[in-house]
């Protein structure tokens, strides 16, 4: 009997030219491609909902939700080589550059976004996949990366986690309630923690 003889793995270039005609999406791990989940309606909403509050600040030319991919370093622990951000805010420098592109990636020779936010799916503990994954692994690879703020939206304990980049290393204020969210990237928005989640009622 012959074995299967395994497929060899992928660049990040050719992760990025790979299409299986579905409409499925994939983050890279060690050169190989692994599913990723549908995203669920509520961080959707959410996402699209925090965007909309974000318009006051910022030109919609500068907001993505879900579709683009950002290039990471894989790390100990950490293998995966992209991450799907819920949403982000590009820079104009970010913006023109991606223009030129065939993709819509930001690889890692590409200036980083200027803020990126993950809404945490549900979860029970903290040692649920859904917690540690935008909790610790999104957030060593973000910080790796050095994206300069990091909001942890968490609908389940309706908090927003802000991380905030200083000496290569992100530091870190928790908003509850009406807290009044304190942002480095937008220090002009007037924005609290149960705005964003009103859309969760």
């Amino acid at each position: 009997m012959t074995q299967a003889k395994p497929k060899p793995k992928l660049t990040f270039e050719e992760f990025l030219e790979y299409d299986d005609g579905t409409d499925k999406r994939y983050e890279l791990d060690n050169g190989v491609l692994i599913e990723v989940a549908p995203e669920s309606d509520l961080n959707i909403r959410l996402a699209l909902w925090l965007a909309e509050l974000l318009r006051s600040v910022v030109s919609w030319k500068l907001i993505r939700t879900h579709a683009s991919t950002i290039e990471v370093k894989p790390l100990p622990g950490l293998s995966r080589q992209n991450r799907y951000p819920d949403l982000m805010i590009l820079t104009s420098e970010l913006l023109v550059r991606l223009e030129t592109e065939k993709s819509s990636a930001i690889k890692l020779d590409m200036p980083n976004p200027t803020l990126v936010a993950e809404f945490v799916s549900p979860y029970e503990r903290t040692s649920d996949e859904n917690y540690q994954r935008d909790y610790v692994g999104k957030r060593k690879q973000y910080e790796h990366r050095g994206i300069p703020e990091y909001w942890i939206v968490d609908a389940t304990a309706r908090k927003v986690t802000v991380l905030i980049l200083k000496d290569h290393r992100y530091t870190e204020q928790v908003f509850t309630g009406q807290d009044e969210i304190d942002s480095t990237a937008f220090p002009e928005l007037e924005l609290t923690a149960d705005q964003i989640f009103s859309e969760y009622l």
